[in-house]
């Protein structure tokens, strides 16, 4: 019985298998969607599909930025267009898609980066820095991929989910953030699965801390941002060596992309041992300067 239905599994979707190979050998031309782009893995992100030849949208909240590295693209040899976009807006999530649409003729890559972090207790927490996280990291993703998915479908293209080593464990005193990676991650999984005829690619890509302005503008228990940041920026993972592995892991067709050895130990440890791994995490958000759970 096994034996049969593995072999009808794999001729039914061989095919796709192939196709979805094909599609992605390079990124030349292709149409790369970008949230956040405006600074950190956003930007680097785009910069790093644009050199690989694509074509890329960038989508953020500052128009300034956004015309100053597009314009840097361009000067490059590159093509660019950008779109003003508060992903937490439905009406302009649909702006920033039909913009590549528009202006490329479709849609080959979405990458859903925007996002926002914060630090603070549950028991300390306004209620709305979590609505705020999940307006972002949640539903901006949510309402960016509603949109593209046609034109994904069509394409055989992929979506990508920035998440963090926090989607894939709980981080204390970041139970917004965390919450709302895991939140983004079932919904892409969920999507992938809806889609597996439609040869369309998801991929949850897992960065560790990372040097970005991120923790700047984590929001604290009021919702203010926080200003600085508690750990040594010099020792993380740069946006632009983020960005080249997701871009490996998009042309790869990955379905999770782990960076940095804590990424790839979190995913195994937790597997085998989740309570330890819940210490481990407790210990080292404690030692932060000013951490909350001191």
């Amino acid at each position: 019985m096994y034996p049969a239905l593995r072999r009808a599994d794999e001729q039914e979707y061989e095919p796709i298998r192939k196709r979805n190979n094909n599609d992605m050998k390079d990124f030349k031309n292709k149409v790369v969607v970008v949230t956040g782009a405006s600074s950190g893995i956003g930007e680097a992100l785009a910069r790093e599909f644009a050199a690989q030849g694509a074509r890329v949208v960038l989508g953020a909240r500052s128009v300034q930025k956004l015309q100053l590295i597009a314009g840097d693209i361009r000067s490059k040899g590159g093509q660019a267009a950008y779109c003003a976009v508060d992903v937490t807006r439905p009406e302009e999530c649909r702006e920033l898609i039909a913009t590549a649409v528009r202006e490329f003729g479709g849609v080959d890559v979405l990458l859903c980066n925007a996002g926002i972090s914060m630090r603070a207790l549950f028991d300390d927490v306004d209620l709305e820095v979590l609505h705020r996280l999940m307006d972002v990291n949640f539903w901006g993703t949510v309402y960016c991929c509603k949109y593209a998915l046609p034109y994904l479908q069509a394409s055989h293209g992929s979506i990508v989910g920035v998440s963090s080593v926090a989607g894939l464990h709980g981080l204390p005193g970041r139970t917004g953030y965390s919450a709302s990676k895991y939140a983004m991650t079932g919904f892409l999984e969920t999507l992938r699965i809806e889609n597996l005829k439609k040869g369309l690619h998801v991929m949850i890509a897992c960065p560790g801390f990372t040097a970005s302005n991120v923790r700047f503008s984590a929001l604290t228990a009021d919702g203010s941002q926080q200003g600085e940041t508690p750990r040594d920026e010099s020792k993380m993972m740069t946006a632009e060596q983020v960005a080249r592995i997701i871009a490996r892991g998009v042309r790869r067709r990955k379905r999770l992309c782990l960076m940095e050895a804590e990424g790839r130990a979190t995913h195994l440890v937790k597997k085998f041992a989740p309570a330890f791994l819940d210490r481990m995490f407790y210990m080292v958000m404690a030692r932060e300067p000013d951490s909350p759970l001191k």
